[in-house]
């Protein structure tokens, strides 16, 4: 009788949704090494962005959004949001992926923080 090819605690391979979880947290991780006011703020990653044509999140005539945040209020932290479909469909390869991750996550701190992209991270659009 043969045994099992790895540990029961040991996964096999990861899903893409955990991979991309990832590649979200190598991100905050690099910038809070500069930002270390990163760690008051909740990352999360949600399949596709809510849309709700009557209300004020409807896109109009803009692309569906890669990210988003939303500001702390009553005890709850600030968050940002990275959407993992959309950034999957326009991304081919795990480096192209990981660097979009990057620039959304880039862009939605700039936002929160109320600073350029470039103030927080120097190397950003540098692709």
């Amino acid at each position: 009788m043969r045994g099992p090819v790895a540990p029961p605690q040991v996964p096999l391979s990861a899903s893409r949704a955990e991979v991309f979880a990832d590649l979200v947290q190598d991100s905050v991780e690099r910038l809070e090494r500069r930002w270390p006011q990163l760690s008051d703020i909740e990352f999360m990653v949600l399949e596709v962005p809510r849309f709700d044509p009557a209300g004020d999140e409807g896109w109009g005539d803009e692309a569906v959004p890669l990210g988003g945040t939303t500001p702390a209020h009553e005890g709850s932290p600030a968050r940002v949001i990275v959407y993992r479909r959309p950034v999957e469909i326009r991304t081919k390869s795990r480096d192209e992926r990981a660097a979009l991750v990057h620039e959304v996550v880039v862009e939605q701190v700039a936002e929160l923080l109320g600073l350029t992209p470039e103030t927080v991270d120097p190397r950003y659009g540098e692709d």
